[in-house]
């Protein structure tokens, strides 16, 4: 009898024994699973948050591409002033007087002074032709 009562309570404290542990284990794999997915959810979180700026920033670049500015009441831009050309009798006097005052040079033993009278002939024979070449452009035309 005695054997049988000692058998009966080891076999249940071991019962109890493994009864705890696999609590024990279990309650850790619970707990390891639990973990993982509250992980799983933190991870999860953040790849939301990710999306959630990367379409907000697309949003903002859309917007300021649409973006057009319009200016009312603004007159065009004036166009470059043509640059108002030389007439003939202009172009004529400067060449003459160059020529003459060149020549005038050469020629006179005084050169200054030489140069000073052939400049201003040259540049009145200059401009007389000048002013008769113009004549002629406009009769032309």
């Amino acid at each position: 009898m005695k054997n049988i009562v000692m058998t009966l309570a080891v076999a249940g404290v071991l019962s109890l024994s493994s009864c705890k542990n696999t609590d024990k284990q279990g309650a850790i794999v619970d707990d390891t699973r639990q973990a993982t997915i509250d992980s799983m959810q933190q991870v999860a979180e953040k790849q939301r948050i990710i999306d959630s700026m990367k379409i907000e920033s697309d949003k903002a670049i859309r917007e300021k591409e649409k973006q057009v500015v319009v200016v009312h009441d603004q007159a065009p831009a004036a166009a470059a002033p043509q640059r108002k050309k030389w007439s003939g009798a202009a172009k004529g006097a400067v060449i003459g007087a160059g020529v003459g005052a060149v020549t005038g040079a050469i020629i006179s033993k005084k050169k200054g002074e030489g140069a000073i009278i052939g400049g201003l002939a040259g540049a009145g024979v200059g401009a007389g032709t000048g002013a008769i070449i113009d004549d002629s452009k406009k009769k032309k035309e």
